[in-house]
């Protein structure tokens, strides 16, 4: 099942690849998760854990925030790398050539009034990124939607770990308590991610 046959005689993916995906899928959520709940309880705010998915970003695990106002991105859900700070993360792991070819296939649509569009713009944020070691999303995905994000160093598939809420309460200047809570979870991540042999490698 994972390919079938065309009318043509060619071969394309078969429906056995989306049940080992989704298998894949649920085994590193159940790994991320005991991280991404001790981030949640150390920040209050949603934690997510976001895998590249071709040229776009996908999210694989996540644990809400308990509060009554939070942030929910359904796992599963794919996005674009240049309005998400998951997304910037991970497009600065990369050269600024890699990373404006991924942009130039998925094109820069703005989502906000913040949303970052040209080429010129991403290369000064990716190059601020790298000097800091971290992603914010400063409404540029949603409007009062602010996000910190940081790579997962070492892990076996670039990953990135975030944490989303509203603006309000988590202001730019969250970023000095926020983003070392991240860098540990992080060093949390790579430790159960690679803890089955370093394998874990989705799409």
């Amino acid at each position: 099942g994972y390919v079938r046959q065309l009318p043509s005689r060619r071969y394309a993916l078969g429906p056995g690849l989306v049940a080992l995906g989704d298998q894949a899928t649920r085994l590193i959520a159940s790994w991320a998760r005991p991280a991404l709940r001790t981030l949640e309880e150390a920040t209050r705010e949603t934690a997510n854990l976001a895998i590249p998915d071709g040229h776009r970003v996908v999210y694989v695990a996540q644990v809400p925030s308990r509060q009554q106002m939070r942030m929910f991105t359904e796992v599963g859900r794919r996005v674009f790398a240049h309005s998400t700070g998951v997304g910037k993360v991970l497009l600065a792991q990369l050269s600024d050539e890699d990373a404006i070819g991924i942009l130039h296939r998925t094109g820069m649509p703005r989502f906000t009034p913040t949303t970052l569009t040209t080429e010129a713009a991403m290369i000064r944020e990716l190059g601020a990124i790298r000097a800091r070691g971290y992603a914010s999303d400063d409404g540029e995905q949603e409007v009062g939607v602010r996000c910190f994000a940081v790579p997962v160093l070492g892990a076996s598939t670039p990953t990135a770990v975030s944490v989303s809420g509203p603006e309000g309460r988590l202001p730019m200047t969250a970023a000095e308590w926020v983003v070392p809570t991240l860098r540990r979870a992080a060093d949390e991540l790579r430790a159960a991610l690679t803890s089955a042999g370093g394998a874990v490698k989705l799409r």
